[in-house]
């Protein structure tokens, strides 16, 4: 539709609607209010001084919330490659299991004698993500990623300390890691020392000269925020144990290589996974997370209290861990989100979390072959289940950043790709298709990347144009967000 020839009210592709506080005043009336006095009801320092209910019919109401819920984008709605991040659809099975009555309406607080289930689904899981780690035993108490990191640099701090090694306070982090490893060092203190990589994995020889009587840890991503496997990761294992290091594992990109190998056999001492991106936690709108932490039989009397327990007859909780370095979190964890990872797996079984890795490198190297001759691919070869191009050449003979192409997407129908990382490829952008999307899906992908690499340049620069909003100043939002509606005109008293 021409601009010339759009009706009046409408923009960028929709309706253009009033928020519902600014409509009403019509004979039609989705509720009434009663007419009693209210006012005792609500203490005087909490009550408006200006007040409008809309006046609008219910199927007013209804279709209002409703074209909002479509403005929004998740992964219900289409494809979510947002790489480093799993963005994946996932079956509403595992949702309707933690919505069963006799779930949903527990407390924790309960005895354990009314829980048996609860705990016993938790202490299997435990079980289930030791032996996909290849860890001896797991705890489920963190939150997310980034306070599962912070789980395991605390045990392996308590591990040093039990062993007077109490000199040892640097954590190395290759620049192939995610983001929040050195951050996460940075807040237990560490000293961290970042090294440079040799064709998109850890340099050896800068790693040998990085170690030292003073190294705690390496905290190692692998496969890498390059969608590289770490092919020397037993020699890199190596030389940090051979230092009196200790080796962590990000398992952020677990989707990688669930059922094809376990960290513990790569030889790490502690691992953490995110089970809202390996397995089926919804993942959108920050939470809810899960990143529970596997450790070694060395590091295990050092995990949180309490954890999931069976002693043949009953499920209970087991605090007597005397090295334990306590609670890391209330009660026993996000529940609800392990739960969902219980119920997924109990569906998948073994073959079919193989098949999930399968597919999942599958999708991304059909992808990483189809764009590749479009766009840059900075280090060569196969990737796992993620991979990052480069829009460095279009930036310097069209003017089109990688900025501009994650927003043109959204004219496509797709979420944009993450961009500008990892930090080590200029104008990056990284790709994950997961493995539940089909190949007519990625086929589309494809073709929306490479239409939007010839469009016309100030048309990509000026992109999106068929959103509810165009381009926003994202710094100035960041900044100084507006978390609640404002009338324009409000109502006079």
């Amino acid at each position: 539709m021409s601009s010339q020839h759009e009706p009046a009210g409408y923009r960028q592709g929709r309706w253009k609607e009033p928020p519902l506080l600014e409509r009403g005043g019509g004979p039609s009336r989705a509720a009434t209010l009663p007419e009693e006095d209210l006012e005792g009801l609500v203490p005087v320092t909490l009550r408006r001084t200006h007040l409008r209910w809309p006046d609008v019919a219910e199927n007013v109401v209804v279709r209002h919330f409703t074209r909002l819920s479509n403005r929004n984008f998740g992964v219900d709605s289409g494809m979510y490659p947002l790489g480093s991040c799993t963005m994946k659809y996932n079956p509403k099975i595992c949702d309707e299991t933690v919505w069963l009555p006799g779930i949903a309406a527990q407390h924790p607080a309960q005895d354990e004698s009314t829980l048996q289930g609860t705990i016993g689904a938790l202490y299997e899981m435990q079980t289930w993500l030791a032996e996909i780690a290849g860890m001896h035993e797991v705890t489920l108490q963190p939150a997310a990623g980034a306070h599962g990191e912070f789980t395991g640099l605390l045990l392996i701090d308590a591990y040093h300390q039990d062993h007077r090694q109490t000199q040892r306070d640097q954590v190395i982090v290759p620049d192939t890691a995610h983001g929040t490893n050195p951050a996460t060092a940075g807040m237990l203190n560490f000293e961290v020392l970042e090294i440079p990589s040799k064709e998109g994995q850890v340099d050896l020889e800068r790693l040998k000269g990085a170690v030292s009587d003073r190294t705690a840890a390496l905290m190692l991503t692998n496969p890498n925020t390059l969608g590289i496997f770490e092919r020397d990761v037993a020699e890199i294992a190596a030389i940090v144990h051979e230092a009196g290091g200790l080796l962590y594992y990000d398992g952020a990109n677990f989707n990688a290589i669930l059922g094809k190998c376990r960290p513990g056999d790569m030889g790490f001492d502690v691992v953490h996974f995110n089970l809202h991106k390996t397995l089926a936690v919804p993942h959108g709108g920050g939470g809810p997370g899960s990143g529970p932490v596997g450790a070694s039989e060395a590091l295990a009397p050092y995990l949180p209290i309490p954890m999931a327990a069976y002693d043949g007859t009953r499920y209970y909780w087991d605090t007597d861990r005397p090295k334990s370095v306590g609670k890391v979190r209330s009660w026993q964890g996000s529940t609800a989100a392990v739960l969902r990872s219980w119920s997924y797996l109990k569906c998948l079984g073994a073959q079919g979390a193989t098949a999930l890795t399968e597919v999942a490198v599958l999708n991304a190297n059909y992808l990483r072959a189809a764009l590749e001759g479009t766009y840059d691919l900075p280090f060569p070869g196969l990737r796992k289940h993620e991979f990052v191009l480069s829009a460095q050449k279009l930036k310097e003979e069209r003017n089109v950043r990688a900025l501009d192409i994650g927003k043109r997407l959204l004219d496509y129908g797709f979420y944009a790709p993450t961009v500008y990382f990892p930090l080590l490829v200029h104008e990056a952008i990284m790709i994950e298709p997961t493995e539940s999307e089909p190949k007519e899906e990625l086929d589309r992908f494809i073709a929306a990347m490479k239409s939007i690499a010839t469009e016309d340049p100030t048309l990509v620069r000026n992109a999106p144009y068929h959103t509810s909003v165009s381009r926003v100043d994202e710094v100035n939002a960041a900044r100084h967000p507006r978390l609640s509606f404002r009338m324009e005109h409000p109502p006079s008293p």
